[in-house]
């Protein structure tokens, strides 16, 4: 397994100065950010589909480096009422941006509709009562495999061979149940980016999850979530405390080691190994209590120092 630096962990640096601290803290691959719910700093994709200089300008910046690109991220809101379709558009063009750059990969998230077409937001179902919202659970499971099923058509017409659906909150797919529908209904282009923070505050088991998704994890992601006692005492997970108010909140996101300590850490790259895994552990740092640059740098060298024992 190859340690990555998903470059929006370092969001405030030019794409040069993103390569340059991959390199600094022993990445020896990166992924970055087309676009989505991400400013995307380091990729103009459209920019770069058009123009093959400098689609040749990235390459070189990435080969005098050393450094690879492991996948294209576009984390967006596929099926949103009101974004949907141009965060639809940014997957294509991100896939289409992978088949030009040669890589196989790209990183995004499955989107979920709103209950009607009026909606002005999503509508994520999580609770079986009342009943009538499975019918809207149904239609939106209707609306999703027909846009992964061309989206799917799309990726391996472009040479992507693996599409991997971050399981994440506010999401169709979420969890292992809906991560296993999604690629039974579509295919095996269909697998998981496992980042345990989500899992944290879900009460999921991210070892387990490996275990159960097994040659589907396609891809992973390094971020920590600390619980906070207090306040999960009486808000429980399902915490809508702004981010920005981390005095009051449940969960936050934390650098890795910060919210689980090493023995979790080692459990977790033990069952990677164990399903046979072998691509990249990809930094993605959101410790709102450390400097970017700081916490990107304390998350390699806690995952480095763990794989060397």
């Amino acid at each position: 397994m190859d340690l990555c630096l998903y470059t929006d962990s370092v969001a405030s640096l030019s794409l040069d100065d993103a390569l340059d601290f991959a390199v600094n803290i022993g990445a020896s691959a990166v992924e970055i950010a087309a676009g989505g719910q991400s400013s995307a700093p380091h990729m103009r994709v459209f920019e770069l589909l058009d123009d093959a200089e400098q689609r040749a300008e990235f390459t070189r910046k990435l080969s005098e480096r050393e450094l690879r690109l492991a996948a294209v991220n576009c984390s967006a809101w596929p099926m949103h009422p009101r974004e949907g379709e141009r965060h639809v558009e940014i997957i294509r063009a991100a896939i289409r941006l992978a088949g030009e750059l040669g890589v196989d990969k790209i990183v995004t998230m499955s989107g979920c509709p709103g209950e009607s077409p009026q909606a002005r937001a999503i509508h994520w179902i999580t609770f079986p009562w009342p009943e009538d919202r499975y019918a809207i659970l149904g239609e939106q499971w209707g609306q999703a495999l027909e846009l992964w099923g061309e989206l799917a058509t799309c990726a391996q017409r472009h040479g992507v061979r693996r599409i991997a659906l971050e399981l994440h909150p506010l999401q169709l797919v979420y969890n292992v149940p809906t991560l296993q529908r999604m690629r039974a209904e579509i295919g095996p282009v269909i697998g998981a980016n496992v980042d345990p923070s989500h899992m944290f505050w879900q009460q999921m088991d991210p070892v387990r999850v490996v275990h159960a998704l097994g040659p589907a994890v396609f891809h992973v992601h390094l971020k920590d979530t600390e619980m906070r006692a207090d306040s999960l005492a009486v808000n429980g997970v399902l915490d809508a405390t702004p981010f920005n108010a981390l005095d009051h909140r449940s969960w936050i996101f934390r650098t890795v080691g910060q919210g689980h300590p090493a023995s979790f850490w080692k459990s977790f790259l033990g069952s990677l190994a164990e399903i046979g895994y072998d691509d990249v552990l990809s930094i993605e740092n959101e410790d709102p209590l450390q400097p970017e640059q700081v916490g990107a740098k304390q998350a390699a060298d806690f995952i480095t120092g763990l794989s060397v024992e």
